[in-house]
């Protein structure tokens, strides 16, 4: 059974559409950046750190896997693209022996990153502004860091796209934030809403953008087979 330790409706939804049944558990840790953490090293550590946790709660929990989410939808996955997994032990010793954990558990982080700043998600309206003041007219990069934990082994990748955006004037950024969209997203923009009129071009992984890289996931769940469910193909 694959876990979903994010309460993101992005990532669920882009689960859903690449056809993989699963349960959502999302992870409470604390996501603030140690001191001159590299954004890679971030995103990678708190996805990490999101999967690991939730694995080790479920299981102590004695949770019940053998549900999967009822409204999950099948369409045709993307096609795998490369990564590079770094494979790293993880036995919770705190976990009893008649614990039932799950067979997998995935968690993801993203952010935005520009001049090598991570840009979280805004803290309130002024913050916003600040951030896309900051996107206007340049080029940034989008990192998503992704875990897959098991009951023997924890493997983590990161994909990075690199997002162009238009000179945005103090209107259109006043008029976006007031749309509320901005306030719950990393780098105070959303690529799939309306700051898609703003962006020409992108390099690399659309859905990385969106909160979570599919390919990525597909090609590091396809050595744990209970972790990659999929149903039947979707219809044309």
């Amino acid at each position: 059974m694959l876990i979903l330790a994010s309460a993101s409706p992005r990532r669920r939804e882009l689960l859903t559409q690449a056809g993989f049944t699963f349960q959502v558990h999302p992870a409470h840790i604390p996501e603030d950046p140690h001191p001159n953490e590299d954004p890679m090293a971030y995103v990678v550590r708190l996805a990490r750190e999101k999967a690991q946790a939730v694995f080790a709660e479920l299981a102590l929990k004695g949770h019940d896997f053998s549900r999967a989410e009822s409204d999950a939808q099948e369409v045709r996955p993307l096609a795998p693209e490369g990564c590079s997994p770094e494979a790293v032990p993880f036995t919770p010793a705190s976990l009893p022996r008649a614990s039932a954990p799950p067979q997998v558990v995935l968690g993801a982080d993203t952010t935005v990153v520009l001049d090598n700043q991570i840009l979280g998600k805004p803290e309130d309206p002024a913050d916003a502004a600040r951030m896309l003041r900051l996107l206007s007219g340049r080029t940034h990069r989008v990192i998503t860091g992704v875990a897959i934990v098991t009951a023997t082994r924890t493997e983590v990748a990161a994909e990075v796209t690199a997002v162009k955006f238009l000179t945005l004037s103090e209107e259109e950024i006043a008029a976006y934030i007031a749309t509320g969209e901005p306030m719950d997203k990393a780098g105070a923009y959303a690529i799939q809403g309306h700051a898609a009129r703003w962006i020409p071009r992108i390099e690399g992984d659309y859905f990385n953008v969106v909160g979570l890289p599919i390919a990525l996931v597909s090609n590091l769940l396809e050595a744990y087979p209970g972790g990659h469910p999929r149903a039947r193909p979707p219809s044309r």
